[in-house]
């Protein structure tokens, strides 16, 4: 079952530790690598705060906690997952579904 979501990241700042700098920094190299292989679409930095908005292009549900669990910031950030749907237009009754 294929889906997209929309995934907002935040870091965890009381465990800022050197290895979160260098994890903050392998995770823009790791965005780069899934928006190549198809499976990231978008990717943007939350303004004013430490963390982001993905949105995601996956084959199933596991496929994205595999992905999330691979990201050099997984242990150092909090992560709400919200699954997406095409807003199409209304089909009113009697009439054909636009194409």
């Amino acid at each position: 079952m294929a889906g997209k979501f929309l995934v907002i990241w935040r870091l965890e700042l009381g465990r800022a530790t050197p290895g979160v700098v260098r994890a903050v920094l392998q995770q823009q190299d790791y965005g780069a690598r899934l928006m190549a292989a198809g499976k990231l679409e978008v990717r943007y930095h939350l303004v004013g705060g430490h963390g982001g908005a993905w949105i995601y292009s996956v084959d199933s549900n596991e496929e994205l906690d595999n992905l999330l669990a691979q990201a050099p910031v997984y242990n150092m950030a909090s992560y709400q997952v919200l699954a997406l749907a095409e807003m199409l237009a209304p089909v009113l009754t009697g009439q054909a579904q636009p194409e």
